[in-house]
């Protein structure tokens, strides 16, 4: 319980430490997948792990694509970090479970039970209040539209997942971390104009601890913890994560939320796990 609870309350900071840090979000986004990989690849070997090369060569094609969806991820979230708040970026890309409960039905061919779509609806209303539609008041829709891509991208990553079969976690995430760098790499060299910025020495340090806390510190902890734990208690608490995410954003930056933003968050959040908890004691 307490490497997890660390874990996500780490995740819950990556908003803050990315504000801070002066250079292009896919630049950010290649850091965190290189150096995230290098230092999972480390946590491996320190705890006597090997890699199954085998499952790997299988997996290869659903790796691939959640590597791709994972870099992308990064590059549209840390964009919505940098413009909108953190509480109304990390909410925007809460919507991912939403998302997948809506595609489900097409990419998986699995049913969707009428409480699940309800779910979706409220947090999709929710998501309006975030929004400010219907205040007309929408001065950071961009920011919003960022983290709602970013939430797309992660779908993709999830459902890529949902192919794999017979390979461990750690497997599994060393390689996304390195074919998330592998594809942001040519992406950054074209798409970016290196004599445009000259990053400084908190950018430079705060891009690596982005990469080794946030990434391979918080995923060694996730994995450690996962099969300690029951699945009604990893659903709960990984909603930490944006709990300390919206904090940080009211009381340390002093970002604050309208009625509408904070009766928003709860629905988001609330049709999110209410969707989550349904479907693990149906399972059950």
């Amino acid at each position: 319980m307490p490497q997890y609870l660390l874990a996500m309350t780490i995740f819950g900071t990556i908003g803050l430490f990315v504000r801070f840090i002066d250079l292009p979000s896919e630049m950010i986004a290649l850091v965190r997948g290189g150096i995230g990989a290098l230092f999972l690849f480390l946590i491996i070997r320190l705890l006597g792990k090997r890699l199954d090369r085998s499952a790997i060569r299988r997996n290869f094609p659903a790796l691939f694509i959640g590597g791709a969806a994972l870099g992308f991820n990064w590059i549209f979230l840390f964009e919505a970090f940098q413009r909108t708040s953190i509480a109304s970026a990390t909410l925007a890309y809460y919507m991912t479970p939403i998302i997948i409960i809506l595609l489900s039905p097409v990419v998986l061919r699995e049913r969707v039970s009428a409480f699940k779509m309800c779910c979706a609806a409220t947090a999709l209303f929710g998501m309006s209040l975030i929004s400010g539609i219907w205040s007309g008041d929408a001065p950071e829709i961009d920011g919003i539209l960022m983290g709602l891509i970013a939430a797309c991208f992660y779908s993709t990553l999830v459902f890529a997942n949902k192919f794999l079969k017979d390979i461990g976690p750690y497997d599994t995430s060393s390689m996304q971390l390195s074919l998330s760098a592998c594809v942001l790499l040519p992406y950054v060299l074209f798409s970016t104009d290196f004599s445009s910025f000259s990053p400084d020495t908190t950018s430079i340090l705060f891009a690596v601890v982005v990469a080794v806390l946030h990434t391979g510190v918080a995923y060694g902890l996730y994995f450690s913890a996962i099969p300690k734990l029951e699945a009604a208690r990893i659903a709960i608490f990984s909603f930490v994560d944006p709990a300390v995410a919206i904090l940080l954003s009211i009381f340390v930056l002093g970002e604050a939320m309208t009625t509408a933003g904070i009766i928003g968050a709860v629905l988001i959040l609330g049709a999110a796990l209410a969707s989550e908890l349904v479907g693990l004691k149906k399972a059950a």
